[in-house]
C-alpha cells in the first residue's frame, strides 16, 4: 500500500463507528512510513516456498578440449547461479552453454518476459 492508500484507509477507519482515532492513525502512519521496506521484505520472505536467485554470474570461455575436434575453441557461456533462501546457505548451480543453446535460452527467457508484460499491464 503506498502513503495515499494508507491515509485514505486510516481516514475511513477514523470515520467508522467503532474505528481508531486520530492519534492511533497518526501513529499507525509514522509506523507504516519508517518500516514499510522491512515489512515488505519479511511478507516476501515468508511466502516464498522454494528457493530464489540469488545471484548470477557469467562468463564466455573458449574450450580447449573435447571429444570431437571441431568443438576446439568454439566459445561456451558459463553461468554460476547462487540458489538459497535468507538466512539459510546458498547452493550453487553451474552451467554451460554453447551458442545455440544460449540462443534458446533467450527465445524462453524473452517468452516468459512476453507472458509477465501481458499479466502486468493495464487496460
Amino acid at each position: 500500500m503506498d502513503l495515499n492508500q494508507l491515509e485514505a484507509f486510516l481516514t475511513a477507519q477514523t470515520k467508522k463507528q467503532g474505528g481508531i482515532t486520530a492519534d492511533q492513525a497518526a501513529v499507525i502512519a509514522k509506523f507504516w512510513k519508517n518500516h514499510r521496506t522491512k515489512i515488505r521484505e519479511s511478507l516476501i520472505n515468508q511466502s516464498r516456498w522454494d528457493n530464489t536467485l540469488k545471484n548470477m554470474n557469467w562468463r564466455v570461455d573458449l574450450k580447449s578440449q573435447s571429444r570431437h575436434v571441431d568443438q576446439i575453441n568454439t566459445p561456451v557461456a558459463i553461468v554460476e547461479m547462487e540458489l538459497g533462501k535468507n538466512g539459510q546457505e546458498s547452493e550453487f548451480l553451474c552451467l554451460e552453454f554453447d551458442e545455440a543453446k544460449v540462443t534458446q535460452m533467450l527465445k524462453k527467457l524473452s517468452e516468459i518476459e512476453e507472458s509477465i508484460t501481458a499479466l502486468t499491464q493495464t487496460t
